[in-house]
């Protein structure tokens, strides 16, 4: 009977084994699809270094219209420069040294030809007029576009999110990751019985009597990319208070509607919360100089940078509701902590393609559960970590096609954090561990990075070959089966179900006793001094086991 149950097992398992080798629904991709994703000959040839972005929106007809100014250092001869902006908006003229350019468009862009003779080396500057209707978001975050609501008392309330679907859905830029400016100035003129919140300081506010309307300057002294970016506006009170970081005061700024003052007063003391947790586990906080705000947006949230958006409904979890199951989701507010959190991994370090979202995504998916670790103890950060597993699809590879803007699968995120807390059992050294996290903030501080460089830098400072361990957690959908069989006091084991030569440490426990062992996809064998031994695995590594033993 044992061995029927067995048998019967091992197919069901076989079964569900087997199903996760079955491929994705294969996507066609377009040259618009290209044109977006890939760093094309009319992108390559100039560096982005400022922009100035001076918009007017109207929430009487929901339009936005402007210029953007580009300024950039010329890299190698050319004279047609990619400009993206999506439709409905529409470039309306484009001049350089007060002289009009030629331009024609292609779907989501803009071929500008110079005029000019490009000079590598120097410097050179775009104005960018456009107008129109932004796309609407249906469904923000996760649909780019604007928002455009009104509060409880009937006054706007407006926002922009782009993730993903790009910037250019609401301004004309250069809309691909690898390149950032190193500053820029964002300018939003609005009716005045209504505020802008963008990224950075606020630098002044103008107005306009005759017109009334009034003038936001918010100036961002660091490199910033294209989605982090973002208008916030409405009816919005300010309070404030300053955090002791490691670098010295840090400004933290919080504008919310002005009836949801007192609530955000009580839930938002959680901010500095997150900070202490977060400048030990990674670091200072990476924009001391354009300070920390959190802003009340007409959705969930997003990690805008130094403009960090919330619409958590100040509630803890995630719009109420722990999303691990532990329990330990209900201690903190999800928004509060994990969209700040990217500015660690996101804003200062930023994936140069969509396909490497996991940088962004895994490491702040593992971020909650360090936060908890560090205000609740290890044991509930473990408890933690391992609730979000029930998260995971296994559908299709977390990362995602390269060189057409197209993410992997939303395992990014809980099948991420699996794999980063795999990965620290298998470091075996917390100190080291933390090292580590603390190091990738430092040496790829402000910086835009390819996957790989994330990938090479962790197997650089454990001193291990990880790319066997990456390529089956990114790369694969495949859970690595640890196959084991006792007889009398000998284990027999190996990995199965995995890439090859994967051979990751694994940490067992024998009757109770831990055990640490390195299986390879071929066979062993040990003696465990135990007479058919109970074997577990340690559940912080995100694995399946199958006991083969047949009686």
């Amino acid at each position: 009977m044992k061995r029927i149950t067995f048998l019967t097992s091992f197919i069901i398992l076989s079964c569900l084994l087997q199903a996760q080798f079955m491929p994705p629904a294969t996507k066609v991709f377009t040259r618009q699809d290209t044109l977006r994703g890939s760093i094309t000959p009319e992108r390559a040839w100039w560096d982005l270094t400022y922009y100035h972005l001076n918009i007017r929106v109207n929430p009487a007809d929901s339009t936005i219209s402007g210029t953007n100014t580009v300024v950039y250092r010329v890299l190698k001869n050319y004279n047609v420069m990619q400009i993206d902006l999506q439709p409905p908006l529409n470039l309306l003229n484009a001049e350089q040294n007060d002289k009009p350019l030629i331009f024609k468009r292609e779907g989501n862009v803009y071929w500008i030809t110079l005029a000019e003779k490009q000079e590598a080396g120097k410097v050179y500057s775009v104005i960018l007029s456009y107008g129109g209707k932004p796309q609407v978001s249906r469904r923000p975050p996760w649909e780019g576009g604007i928002t455009w609501k009104k509060d409880r008392n009937g006054l706007p309330f407006i926002a922009s999110s782009c993730q993903v679907d790009g910037a250019s859905l609401w301004w004309p830029c250069k809309d691909h990751m690898y390149d950032e400016p190193d500053s820029m100035m964002i300018s939003v003129t609005l009716p005045d019985n209504l505020i802008d919140v963008s990224n950075g300081r606020l630098r002044s506010i103008v107005k306009h009597k005759k017109e009334k309307t009034t003038t936001y300057n918010w100036f961002v002294a660091n490199p910033i990319n294209n989605y982090g970016v973002n208008i916030n506006i409405g009816d919005y009170v300010h309070f404030s208070e300053v955090f002791k970081g490691e670098k010295g005061n840090l400004d933290c700024d919080y504008y919310v509607l002005r009836d949801n003052l007192e609530k955000a007063k009580v839930q938002f003391k959680q901010a500095p919360m997150m900070l202490a947790a977060f400048e030990h586990w990674f670091g200072p906080y990476p924009f001391y100089e354009d300070g920390y705000k959190l802003v009340e947006a007409p959705y969930l949230g997003m990690e805008h940078q130094s403009s960090i958006t919330y619409g958590n409904g100040f509630k803890n979890g995630y719009l109420g509701r722990d999303e691990s199951g532990s329990g330990w989701g209900d201690k903190f507010d999800f928004i509060i902590v994990h969209e700040s959190g990217h500015e660690w991994f996101a804003n200062s370090i930023t994936y140069e393609d969509v396909a490497d979202m996991w940088v962004h995504e895994s490491f702040i998916n593992y971020s909650e559960n360090l936060y908890v670790e560090y205000h609740y103890g290890k044991e509930a950060g473990t408890e933690y970590v391992l609730g979000t597993r029930h998260n995971i699809k296994n559908d299709r590879p977390v990362t995602g096609t390269y060189n057409v803007n197209f993410e992997g699968s939303s395992d990014m995120y809980s099948k991420g954090g699996a794999m980063l807390q795999t990965l620290r059992q298998i470091v075996n050294d917390d100190e080291k561990w933390r090292a580590i996290l603390r190091g990738l903030n430092k040496d790829f501080y402000h910086q835009v990075v390819k996957g790989s460089q994330i990938e090479n830098y962790i197997s650089e400072k454990t001193g291990m070959n990880l790319k066997p361990f990456f390529d089956q957690y990114l790369r694969d959908i495949r859970i690595p089966v640890f196959e084991y069989f006792v007889k009398g006091s000998s284990l027999t084991f190996r990995w199965n179900n995995c890439v090859a030569g994967f051979d990751m440490p694994v940490k067992i426990f024998v009757s109770g006793k831990s055990l640490n062992i390195t299986p390879s996809s071929r066979f062993s064998t040990i003696d465990t001094g135990v007479e058919k031994a109970v074997i577990v695995v340690d559940p912080n590594y995100y694995v399946a086991a199958l006991n083969m033993t047949g009686k």
